[in-house]
Parts: C-alpha cells; sequence; structure tokens
C-alpha cells in the first residue's frame, strides 16, 4: 500500500506493519493473532477512517470479509471497534470429490458424484474452467477456510504421478488466490504399490526415502500444499497392521518428509474393524479409535494431527462424543465434522455440532469441553482445529440444496470461533442469504435451529443411530440393515428390547473409556439421557424413561412427531410466499415437499418394523392403520405385478407393485365422503430412468409428472431410498369417482407403485 494516509474518509487495508509505516500513530493497537485481523474507526491527520489492520496477508483478506458480513446482515459499523483471530490454525475442508479418469460419452458420473460434477476435477483432470472454483476458493475464504483436501480420503494413486503435477500446480494456484493451501490425500501403502518397491513398512529405510523424495518433488511443483490426510487401516485400505506397526510408526516416515516443507500430516483416527463377529457381545466398534490411538500418546510427531470424528462410529444423528478427545493429553488433535448430509439427509448441522463442541469431557475432574481440546486450548497443544467433509458442486448453490449452505457457512464460522452460539451463526447466515425482512429471517432461523432434533426424531431416536443401510447408500431408511454384519452400527433390536449394552459392569466396557465422572453419567440408567439410553445400554421395550414414556411408546411417538414437523416445515415455508424470490421460493418448497414425504416414509418403516419386531402396539393406535390408504397390490392392475420388497418396511404392506409391459396402470374406486380431497401416490424413483406418471380421476387428467430425481440409490428396484411421495390437492371428489396411476416404464426404471392415499383437504 501507499505509505501515506489518503486525504479523504476512506476504508484502508492492510497488514499492521503495512499501516504503520504511514501511521505510526497506530502503534497503540494491539496486534491480532496470526491470521487475525482490527477493525477500527481512527483519525489520521484529522480525517476519519475506517482501518482494517491484519497480522498478515491472511487476517487483512478475513477482516474485509468481516465488514462485508457485518454490512450484509444490515448491522451499523458507525462505532466499529473489533479484533478478532481464529480459534485454531486448521480450518480445513476434505472433499469428498473424486479425481477419476476420462469418461466416456453417456457413462454417467461416479456414484460418489450424485450431487453434481466437482468444480475441481472433469474426466480425470482439472477443468480446463476454474472460474468456478475461484468463486468456491473466494466462498471458503469468506469464512476463514484456510485449507482443502482435493479429494476423497480414499486416496487416488493419480494425485501422486509426476505427470498430474501440472493438473495440481492450477488448482492450488486458484486456491491460493484467497488464501487457501490445498491438502492432498495419501494411500499409506504407496511406496509399493506406486513407487514399486517391495514394501512400504515404516521401518523400511527405502520406504522412507520414498516418501521423502515424493514429498520433496510435490513441494518443488507447490510449494504452500498445507500437508497430507491419510486414512490408513480403516475400511480396506492398507495400514501398518500389515507390518505389525503401530499408527505412530506408520506417521513417522511421512511426517517428517513434511516437516522440512513446514506440512502438517492428518491422520485420520477412523480406524475399526469393520469384519465384527456380530454374535460376540462384547464387540464394539465404538471402542475402536480409543482403543487403537489413546496407548500412542505422546509418541507422535509434532506436525502429525489426529483427525477425530466427533462420535465414536460415524456422523450418526445422535451419538456421544468420541471418548478419544480427553485420552490425548500429549498429541495434536482435531474434530472432524459433517458438513455433507450423509447419514443427515434432512437436518441442518450447526446444532449438532455445538452440541458436540460444547460437551464436557472432565478430564482431570475439570472444565474440559471439547472445543477447548481441538483449538489447543486444554493441553497446550500447537496445533489442531477442525476439520469438515463436504463436497464441490459445479450446481449453483454448491450442494443441490439451498438450505444445506447453512452447513458449509456454519463450519467456517464455528470452526473461527466455537464459542459462537448457533443460533447468531444461522441469523447471520440467513440475513446474508435472503436479506434482513424479520418474518423472513425468524422463519428460517427457527427451521434451521429445529431440524436435527426433528431430523432424529423422524430416523432415530433415544440413540438408536439413523437406521439406514449402512453397507448401501447412507441414506434411505433399511432399519434392520444395520444388523447382522460385522460393521458394528447396531442396535440389536429383538422381540424383548433394543440397544446396546456398552456399560462397564456387564457390556462391551465402552463407556469406561470416558472420564470416571462421564462414565459414572453414562453408566447408570438413573443418570443416562434419554436421547443416548439404547446407544448406552439394552432396555425393554417397557423400560420407563426419564419422561415416563416407555421406549417403545417413545420410538412411536417421536417418529410421528417427525414427520408431523416436516410437514409444519413446509407450512412454514409456504407463508413466505413474495417474501422470497420466485426461483428460490420455489426450489426450497419442492425440496421441503420431498422431505416431508421422506419423513412420512420412516415414520412408517420405523414404527412399522419396531411394532412387527416388538408386537406392543401405538397406544394412540395409529401404527400398522392407515384407513385412507389403498395398496397398490390391492387395485385392478393392468401390466402392474406386485413384488415384495427387500427389506419389508420400506413399503406399505411389504409389497409393491412394478410395471411389466410398456404402459401400466392401476385404479381403484373413490368410496369415501364427497368434497375437496388430497391425493398422495407414493411411487418409486430410480437414480437411473425418468419413468412417466399420470394420474386420472374420473377419466380427466389431473397430474403428470416424471420420476427423475437423483437420489443416491444403488438398486432399480424399489427400498427406502427410492420411495418418493407426489401430493395433489384440490381434487373433487364423490363416491365411485374412478381413481387411476398410469405408469410408463424408462429402461430399468420400472415405474412402480406402492400407495395411494386420498384425504380431506
Amino acid at each position: 500500500m501507499e505509505h501515506q494516509a489518503p486525504s479523504e474518509s476512506a476504508v484502508v487495508l492492510g497488514t499492521l506493519d503495512e499501516i504503520l509505516k504511514s501511521a505510526p500513530q497506530l502503534a497503540l493497537i494491539e496486534k491480532p493473532g496470526a491470521e487475525g485481523y482490527c477493525i477500527k474507526w481512527l483519525e489520521l491527520r484529522g480525517v476519519r477512517h475506517l482501518v482494517i489492520a491484519g497480522a498478515d496477508e491472511r487476517g487483512v483478506l478475513y477482516g474485509s470479509f468481516a465488514l462485508l458480513r457485518k454490512i450484509g446482515a444490515g448491522e451499523s459499523i458507525r462505532d466499529l471497534d473489533q479484533r478478532q483471530a481464529p480459534s485454531a490454525p486448521v480450518r480445513w475442508l476434505n472433499l469428498w470429490d473424486v479425481v477419476g479418469v476420462p469418461r466416456a460419452p453417456g457413462v454417467p458420473p461416479s456414484p460418489m458424484r450424485l450431487f453434481g460434477d466437482s468444480v475441481l476435477w472433469e474426466n480425470g483432470s482439472a477443468r480446463r474452467d476454474l472460474s468456478r472454483l475461484h468463486d468456491f476458493a473466494r466462498m471458503l475464504a469468506s469464512v476463514g477456510i484456510n485449507g482443502c483436501a482435493v479429494s476423497i480420503v480414499n486416496a487416488e494413486p493419480r494425485l501422486l504421478d509426476p505427470n498430474f503435477l501440472p493438473e495440481l500446480k492450477r488448482i492450488a494456484g486458484v486456491f491460493r488466490s484467497w488464501g487457501v493451501r490445498i491438502v492432498l490425500p495419501v494411500d499409506f501403502s504407496s511406496p509399493k504399490h506406486i513407487g514399486g518397491l517391495a514394501t512400504f513398512d515404516p521401518f523400511d529405510a527405502k520406504a522412507a526415502a520414498w516418501w521423502k523424495s515424493k514429498t520433496d518433488e510435490l513441494y518443488a511443483a507447490v510449494p504452500d500444499m498445507a500437508g497430507f490426510v491419510m486414512k490408513a487401516d480403516s475400511e480396506g485400505t492398507l495400514g501398518p497392521s500389515a507390518y505389525e506397526r503401530t499408527h505412530a510408526d506408520a506417521a513417522r516416515p511421512i511426517a517428517r518428509a513434511l516437516k522440512p516443507h513446514g506440512g502438517l500430516l492428518f491422520y485420520r483416527a477412523f480406524v475399526y474393524n469393520h469384519r465384527l463377529d456380530w454374535n460376540d457381545m462384547k464387540a464394539d466398534r465404538a471402542r475402536a479409535a480409543y482403543d487403537y490411538f489413546h496407548a500412542l500418546d505422546g509418541r507422535f510427531d509434532d506436525n502429525v494431527v489426529i483427525q477425530i470424528k466427533n462420535g465414536p462410529i460415524d456422523f450418526q444423528v445422535r451419538e456421544p462424543v468420541s471418548p478419544l478427545f480427553g485420552a490425548l493429553e500429549k498429541t495434536n488433535q482435531a474434530i472432524e465434522l459433517p458438513i455433507i448430509q450423509e447419514y443427515m439427509g434432512g437436518g441442518r448441522l450447526v446444532p449438532w455440532w455445538k452440541d458436540a463442541l460444547d460437551f464436557d469431557m472432565r478430564v482431570g475432574d475439570s472444565d474440559t469441553p471439547v472445543k477447548a481440546i481441538v483449538t489447543g486450548r486444554a493441553f497446550r497443544q500447537p496445533v489442531g482445529g477442525f476439520v469438515g467433509v463436504t463436497i464441490s458442486s459445479m450446481d449453483p448453490t454448491w450442494t443441490r440444496s439451498h438450505f444445506a449452505q447453512a452447513n458449509l457457512y456454519g463450519f467456517g464460522r464455528v470452526a473461527w470461533d466455537p464459542d459462537l452460539g448457533a443460533e447468531n451463526v444461522i441469523e447471520e447466515w440467513t440475513r446474508l442469504t435472503f436479506g434482513n425482512d424479520p418474518t423472513t429471517v425468524r422463519t428460517i432461523v427457527d427451521m434451521n435451529l429445529r431440524s436435527w432434533r426433528m431430523y432424529e426424531k423422524y430416523t432415530g431416536p433415544l440413540g438408536l443411530q439413523t437406521l439406514t443401510e449402512i453397507t448401501g447408500n447412507h441414506y434411505g431408511v433399511a432399519v434392520e440393515a444395520s444388523e447382522n454384519n460385522g460393521w458394528g452400527q447396531w442396535h440389536r433390536a429383538d422381540a424383548d428390547g433394543v440397544g446396546m449394552n456398552r456399560t462397564v459392569a456387564t457390556g462391551t466396557g465402552f463407556i469406561g473409556q470416558f472420564s470416571p465422572a462421564v462414565a459414572a453419567m453414562y453408566e447408570s440408567l438413573e443418570t443416562c439421557p434419554d436421547d443416548l439410553l439404547v446407544f448406552m445400554h439394552h432396555v425393554p421395550y417397557t423400560h420407563k424413561l426419564h419422561s415416563g414414556k416407555t421406549v417403545i411408546q417413545h420410538i412411536y411417538d417421536s417418529h410421528y412427531e417427525g414427520a408431523e414437523a416436516a410437514e409444519e416445515y413446509l407450512r412454514d415455508w409456504r407463508s413466505l410466499a413474495g417474501r422470497v424470490d420466485d426461483q428460490r421460493y420455489r426450489e426450497i418448497r419442492a425440496s421441503l415437499e420431498y422431505q416431508a414425504g421422506a419423513a412420512e416414509l420412516w415414520r412408517d418403516a420405523v414404527a412399522g418394523w419396531f411394532f412387527k419386531t416388538s408386537g406392543i402396539p401405538d397406544a394412540h393406535g395409529r401404527v400398522g392403520r392407515y384407513p385412507s390408504r389403498i395398496e397398490a397390490e390391492a387395485m385392478k392392475l393392468d401390466g402392474y405385478m406386485p413384488q415384495r420388497v427387500i427389506h419389508f418396511e420400506t413399503a406399505s404392506g411389504e409389497t409393491a407393485v412394478r410395471c411389466s409391459a410398456a404402459r401400466c396402470s392401476a385404479g381403484f374406486r373413490h368410496e369415501g365422503a364427497p368434497g375437496w380431497h388430497i391425493l398422495k401416490v407414493r411411487y418409486f424413483d430410480y437414480a437411473q430412468g425418468a419413468a412417466r406418471f399420470r394420474l386420472w380421476v374420473g377419466g380427466q387428467l389431473v397430474d403428470e409428472w416424471a420420476a427423475d430425481d437423483t437420489l443416491p440409490t444403488r438398486r432399480a428396484e424399489p427400498d427406502g431410498t427410492s420411495s418418493t411421495r407426489r401430493m395433489i390437492s384440490g381434487i373433487a371428489l364423490r363416491p365411485g369417482d374412478k381413481i387411476r396411476v398410469e405408469g410408463v416404464p424408462d429402461g430399468t426404471e420400472d415405474a412402480a407403485l406402492d400407495y395411494v392415499e386420498v384425504l380431506m383437504d
């Protein structure tokens, strides 16, 4: 900058050192911490200026965005005097993007890209046009994110290919312009499988030399690379167990190769045996991270950071924080949080993260919140912070969901300052995204803050976890799919009760991994929180919660409450018609309509599964009774054939119908009261194809649509992921009117139907 203060009132930007050259009288300003900034009105030579002084160049950038944030949120800047620095040096993303290989015309993208093509990669190379990546990097900088792993942690060998270095340089150059450093996912077996050595043993000198040579080569191309992230001995990836070495042994040669360049090694603690013996009542995946890592405390090099998922399983809708956070007092650690809604299809996540970050681990029986551990305050570790798992997408919303943007924005803000309140973060995002109309802000903030618990209610309450198909897409409902396998996300529900016994006294001992104060709380049925009861204990369905309800009745009530809350969301959003621009209003309404339909499916599937398993009826007589519903298999069918679904609970009546002809129909006559009605058509929408449907009433076409959503289903058959609802209101019906659904398949998508529900409007 010029070494002279402007003569007219202005916004003055620069590092504090630069500004002091033109205005030495500002020496009284206390320099903020690394990457921090000061924003302050000051008088220089009789002229009032708004000064943004950064501790360094990133601080200037973050201070500029902070000022824009305040203006955008409608806050006054008249007497602004603010000094901030980030809570931790590491605020990174791990992208779930896949580099892939060149794709032939007509070949669909990888299943990992169901949320849209990557802004980084196209056909196995960096995109020719990186302008969208430039916007993505700017967005990350606007919320203080300073590092980004450029592909999925299941490392892709091409990233380390010398011929691929020009692609990395192009990507790094775009990120660099916004203060974001790239991170490379690496595979522990690389010395053998990429380098051609006979071994990848970390004790082998040739393997260590290979890591040094490869790291030097990478830094020659990208000198400001932030480091590596590594997944080892997890879900089939190779690791140090191949040579009976520890994870500290594995990290050492890689960390020492990074050290001269100032690089960090983020070593994921997501290590567990996915071939556990289901019949062994002591087997417990939740124990794994602690069992593998706690004894290694203090044995990692000082540029190694252990990356720990927020909970001991895997981004479940409700699980305790990982006990490993309280067990590594001499080791750098970071918390890994989900931004992408893998298991969390309908939930906004900031309140969830805050719940984990504010949890007190009670190490040494003193206040030890998780946020103090990962920022280094608790144990005085120099490096730590936050890692968010997400995608990049060419979709205009980045995530194919307007509301899901709150997760990415919220991650950056919480990583910058984990003491921020969830409501403050969400309100800030809402004002910046939708403007400052009080009704709009109040409605959207309330919807976001309730979203996580609503999603928990209609998926997996009481610590059941998200009852999805964990060996499949991690998205659609499939209650029993987590049982009878080696992956360890078990709820062990049977005819008598539900839950994992993780007690020290009679169970797996997981609870004993916490500090004595926390362990005592979880061990006792009297003090264990209801919302984690069946994560910690196996209890009879008749066990009474602190609320006074039985476990089984809570499961029923929770799912009906959650589904009703999803419908209420839709009503809340409709109240904003005219207050939000038409395009976003329509798109968000469509996503909320889809979510309400999904919540209804979850309600029926989970409640129905537990009713069938326990044999205990719902006290309110709702479960299994749908008097307004006409099952497709009970209709008059032309070309449709009944078929039982894979998981019985994912279709009403356990059966769907599939079209076995070029065109099929399913019809029935209305036997209810005359008047205006709503028709709900439950059908199945596979990821492949776009079957077409038409709805006829009394010979009149009243609606038509295509099953063309891109859902994360891998099957070309009915299941809990592909089940979708179409709701048509304002239908006049008289007794005897014929209602007919016509389906036209498209390729493997066979226009499958589940039921039609007829309700008074």
